[in-house]
């Protein structure tokens, strides 16, 4: 089942409300991806690693101009504080 794990994590850290409509599928990770592939797919040579920084800078620009706000994305300051109270070591 697609998402489960997810919805299952949202619930846990008492956010599903606000945010489960928006995060309980990997949809907009996905959609994301896709349109990175699709604006360096005509790249050949990716010669070192500060030009493949470029390209995945200026792919993600461009996907950002098609993108739209998550709903209850007023939310997220919540899920970034409840992470850091569920992984204390993780900074």
């Amino acid at each position: 089942m697609e998402g489960l794990e997810e919805t299952l994590t949202l619930h846990r850290l008492g956010l599903f409300e606000e945010l489960g409509r928006s995060l309980k599928t990997t949809n907009c990770i996905e959609s994301l991806n896709e349109q990175v592939e699709s604006y360096t797919d005509n790249v050949k040579r990716w010669h070192h690693s500060p030009q493949r920084h470029q390209w995945m800078a200026l792919s993600l620009l461009e996907a950002e101009s098609r993108m739209r706000r998550l709903t209850g994305y007023e939310e997220l300051p919540k899920l970034k504080q409840a992470l850091k109270e569920a992984i204390p070591d993780c900074e």
